[in-house]
C-alpha cells in the first residue's frame, strides 16, 4: 500500500515572485515541483486578501472573542438542559401523536429555520422526530391538512373537508338556527347549497367535536303577574273543584270569582258535572 503524502503549501509571496519574474528556478532550496511552478505561471496570480492589523485592534478582537465565547457557553448550557429535559421526559414523536395541525406547522417552521446552522439530521435528533414522520408532515402540508383525521379528503372524495366541517360548526353554533333540530338544520344547509351531508354525519361531528348549541329562550319569558281587571265585573273566573266524600261519591263545587276584588260572587254544589250548574251560578253572579 502506497504511503499517503500530505499536500505541501507555500506562502503566497513565493508564488507572486515566481509569477512576476517567470523564473521557474527562483527558489531551488524549496524543491518546488516543476508541475506546480508551471501551473502557477499558467494560471497567473489569484486575488489574495490580507489585513494588517494595528496593535490596538488585537485588544478589541480579544474582547469580542471572549464575549462570544461566554455567549456560546450560555447557549450551549441552555441547549444541553433542553435536550436533557426531553430525554428525561421521554418524549418521542415517533410513538406519540401530535394531532393539532398548527403545532405540526410550528415545528416544521422551526426546523426550517435551523437548516442554515444545523444539518437536518441534527435538528431531527434534537427534536426527537423521526425522518419519516418529518417528510410525511412536509408532504401533508402541501396537500391534505396536518390535523389528524381518519382519512384524507383528497383520497376519499365523500369525506368532509376542513372547510366543510367549519361551515357545519358555524351553522350548529349560530343563534339564528337555535330553534331548528340537527335534522332540520342538515336539510336547511342542503337547500341553501352550503353543505351536503346526512343528518347522521351532523350528529357524529357534533358529538365528536363537543359543539354546544345556543340554549337561550326563543320565545319571550312568561309573565309572572297574570291578567288584571281595572273595574269590578270586568273579568270573571270560573272554577270547578272535585270533592271526594267518605262513601266514595263525588261532589262538584262550582264558583265564580271576580278578578278585580278577588271575591266569590256565587257558588254551587252539584252531584254531577254538567253545564246546568255552571249556567246557574253565572246568572246568579251577573245579578
Amino acid at each position: 500500500m502506497a504511503a499517503l503524502h500530505s499536500r505541501r503549501t507555500y506562502d503566497y509571496r513565493i508564488r507572486e515572485a515566481i509569477c512576476e519574474s517567470g523564473d521557474r528556478a527562483l527558489f531551488p532550496e524549496l524543491n518546488i515541483p516543476r508541475s506546480t511552478v508551471r501551473s502557477w505561471i499558467h494560471r497567473d496570480m489569484p486575488d489574495v486578501v490580507t489585513a494588517d492589523l494595528a496593535a490596538d485592534c488585537y485588544a478589541e478582537m480579544a474582547t469580542e472573542i471572549e464575549r462570544l465565547r461566554r455567549r456560546t457557553a450560555v447557549l450551549g448550557a441552555i441547549v444541553g438542559l433542553l435536550i436533557t429535559l426531553l430525554r428525561v421526559s421521554r418524549v418521542h414523536l415517533d410513538y406519540e401523536r401530535l394531532p393539532q395541525g398548527e403545532s405540526k406547522r410550528t415545528l416544521l417552521r422551526a426546523i426550517e429555520r435551523t437548516k442554515k446552522a444545523l444539518p437536518l439530521s441534527a435538528a431531527l435528533r434534537i427534536t426527537r422526530l423521526s425522518a419519516s414522520r418529518y417528510h410525511n408532515w412536509s408532504r401533508a402540508e402541501a396537500g391534505c391538512e396536518l390535523d389528524d383525521q381518519p382519512s384524507c379528503p383528497r383520497v376519499i372524495p365523500t369525506r368532509l373537508t376542513p372547510v366543510e366541517v367549519e361551515t357545519m360548526r358555524s351553522l350548529v353554533e349560530n343563534e339564528d338556527h337555535r330553534h331548528m333540530s340537527l335534522r332540520a338544520l342538515a336539510l336547511h344547509a342542503q337547500r341553501l347549497g352550503r353543505l351536503f351531508a346526512s343528518p347522521s354525519t351532523w350528529y357524529r361531528f357534533v358529538r365528536r367535536g363537543g359543539w354546544m348549541r345556543p340554549r337561550t329562550r326563543v320565545y319571550p319569558a312568561k309573565p309572572k303577574v297574570g291578567i288584571r281587571a281595572s273595574a269590578p265585573g270586568e273579568l270573571l273566573h270560573l272554577d270547578v273543584t272535585i270533592i271526594r266524600l267518605l262513601d266514595g261519591t263525588r261532589a262538584y263545587l262550582h264558583a265564580v270569582i271576580d278578578n278585580y276584588s278577588r271575591r266569590i260572587l256565587s257558588w254551587g254544589l252539584e252531584e254531577r258535572l254538567g253545564s246546568g250548574g255552571t249556567c246557574r251560578i253565572l246568572r246568579e253572579a251577573a245579578v
